[in-house]
């Protein structure tokens, strides 16, 4: 799994849910979206980079979506 891939395709999710005038929807929307959309092997392949700290390049609002939606994305 290209690690690289999942993160341009998480901050394309970013980029769409960002606009919205509540960040705090907009975090939760994030990793809603993840979890329904995404594969449980993408979900933990990118937990496990933002843990082993080779997720460079993830924006800062998808960053906070899936750290604060952990247990979610699990």
């Amino acid at each position: 799994m290209d690690v690289n891939n999942l993160i341009g395709m998480a901050n394309q999710i970013g980029e769409f849910f960002e606009s919205m005038p509540d960040r705090k929807q907009a975090v939760e929307d994030i990793a809603t979206h993840i979890k329904r959309f995404w594969a449980p092997r993408m979900r933990h392949a990118i937990l496990e980079s933002i843990d082993q700290k080779t997720a460079e390049g993830l924006s800062p609002i998808v960053r906070d979506a899936i750290e604060s939606h952990r247990q979610l994305l699990a």
